[in-house]
């Protein structure tokens, strides 16, 4: 009974790296980069909307996984969607209610994480086919990626961009404004992503900080 308590801890742990570090949606898997470029150019803003990500995922993966045996395989995918525009709705009206000030800036963003394909991913490939505790950890790891890699291009966008984070000044020099535009957006994401893909080389042998193994 030990035994198999460790290796079910060991399983969700590697879900949760495997989500960060082997399939990172934008860093690994370059999906749903919409944010990463639009909403990125504080730190602020970049954090916020990764929060909104992780509980979407979350919620997404805990309800598709509790109700996939009462899902028909042939209308799944719009099923899918509709749980997840109503977990968007709920964060939607959540940040309107207690973040206005960011609301404001970012509202719309907000309400498109209902296209994001990083979500549906998950919510096919393993909510759909597992129980509800791996999907849990499954989603944790895939939102917490996320997040952790829209707060890396926010930082360095903001920081070089602005010369401040979080709104507070912290360089008292010239920015680079090119890093505030989409073209710097994708300067960021490009080198960040091509930096953690060597780290993933250089130290896990191309297989991920998750190992080799898959799910």
């Amino acid at each position: 009974m030990e035994m198999q308590s460790q290796q079910k801890s060991t399983n969700y742990w590697s879900l949760l790296l495997i989500g960060v570090f082997k399939e990172n949606a934008i860093f690994r898997l370059a999906i749903s980069l919409c944010p990463a470029i639009a909403v990125t150019t504080g730190l602020k803003t970049g954090t916020l909307m990764g929060i909104a990500v992780v509980f979407v995922t979350v919620m997404v993966n805990i309800t598709v996984s509790a109700i996939r045996a009462f899902i028909h395989p042939k209308i799944r995918i719009p099923v899918f969607m509709l749980i997840i525009s109503g977990w968007v709705t709920v964060a939607d009206l959540s940040m309107a209610a207690f973040a206005r000030d960011a609301y404001k800036q970012m509202g719309l963003y907000i309400q498109l994480i209902v296209a994001f394909a990083s979500i549906l991913t998950r919510a096919e490939v393993f909510a759909s086919k597992r129980s509800v505790v791996p999907s849990f950890f499954d989603g944790i790891g895939s939102g917490i990626g996320f997040m952790f890699a829209l707060i890396c291009i926010s930082f360095f966008r903001e920081l070089l961009g602005k010369g401040a984070l979080w709104g507070v000044d912290i360089i008292h020099a010239k920015p680079l404004l090119i890093m505030l535009l989409p073209t710097g957006g994708f300067i960021a994401t490009g080198i960040l992503m091509g930096f953690f893909n060597w780290i993933d080389i250089r130290f896990y042998g191309g297989k991920g900080a998750g190992g080799a193994g898959g799910h």
